[in-house]
């Protein structure tokens, strides 16, 4: 079972119990301003089985759990994305909107990060983020990202932030 921990947060595989708690951030249109739209409940259901689906190969999206309260707050992990035709594996994230501010995403994209580095042995990952969303660069740059490339992908223009093994942090 993929599970990770930092000094707040512990991230674990998504269940179906986690659909209302992710519905919460992927429903909500503030949090969900950069994508197409929000998820309606049906919609995170599937998207739950998705990365379900992706946690045998070591990779998809982890529910971000506070440790302190127990509470889903979010979403966090590796997943391969395929961008101009290489594959190339994304850290992924998003936190619920009163929890914006906080550092959460940094921290658990920091761990991801590392374990993708020990433990998926990449040479490097990516993140892809719409150019205006600034607090998604910020992170990012934060975990020592930098832009890499643009590129135009699922009907958006998208920054393609990278980092490689050897300039992790």
């Amino acid at each position: 079972m993929l599970a990770l921990e930092t000094a707040r947060l512990r991230l674990r595989e998504m269940t179906p119990q986690d659909a209302s708690a992710l519905h919460a951030v992927w429903g909500n249109a503030k949090t969900m301003r950069w994508y197409p739209r929000a998820l309606t409940p049906e919609e995170v259901d599937g998207w739950i089985t998705r990365q379900m689906e992706r946690y045998p190969s070591g990779t998809g999206l982890l529910a971000i759990v506070l440790k302190v309260t127990g509470e889903v707050i979010g979403d966090c992990g590796p997943v391969w994305q395929e961008i101009d035709g290489p594959t190339e594996l994304e850290i992924g994230y998003h936190v619920r909107r009163d929890c914006w501010n906080r550092g959460f995403a940094t921290e658990a994209a920091a761990a991801v990060r590392d374990y993708a580095f020990a433990e998926l042995d990449c040479d490097h990952v990516i993140s892809l983020i719409r150019p205006e969303n600034l607090p998604s660069r910020r992170v990012a740059e934060k975990n020592g990202f930098t832009v890499n490339r643009m590129v135009f992908w699922r009907e958006y223009d998208h920054c393609v932030y990278r980092l490689d093994k050897g300039a992790a942090r």
